[in-house]
């Protein structure tokens, strides 16, 4: 693999977004074009109904399924960086940091991520100014 670093770390999941979705907002926009046409003959109003709601659904279904998966990935980097900001200082991560903070600091590698770590606090910087901020990068492959 090769490096990784602040403009090559974000990572996308092209099937999901540029097919699945993409996919579900076609069935929906069918759908409702579908629905104007016939809103005339309310005999058969409701399959294009029955399509936008399924339209939706899957939209939806797509949406917090993303969220709750980065939701999970955030407590266990949350976990994983305040165990290793306690092995290396016997002291756990300052409650002020922010989850997209710690997020970002998970890319520091050992030698700086304590002083980073307390840089974020005292100065509150962004998670873009954190990663900006690193000069040893510590890769991420796991993360989508």
């Amino acid at each position: 693999m090769k490096p990784q670093h602040f403009k090559n770390h974000s990572q996308m999941a092209p099937k999901l977004y540029y097919t699945a979705i993409l996919m579900a907002l076609i069935v929906l926009i069918l759908a409702l074009i579908n629905a104007n046409d016939i809103i005339n003959h309310w005999n058969s109003f409701l399959i294009p109904v029955l399509i936008s709601v399924l339209g939706i659904s899957i939209i939806l279904i797509a949406w917090y399924a993303r969220a709750f998966a980065l939701k999970a990935q955030d407590r266990a980097i949350r976990a994983e960086e305040n165990l290793r900001h306690f092995a290396l200082t016997g002291k756990l991560l300052d409650n002020r940091l922010a989850i997209s903070q710690i997020i970002a600091l998970r890319f520091a590698a050992d030698e700086e991520f304590v002083a980073l770590a307390k840089k974020a606090v005292e100065e509150n910087l962004t998670n873009k100014q954190i990663k900006q901020a690193i000069e040893n990068w510590k890769a991420d492959w796991y993360r989508v």
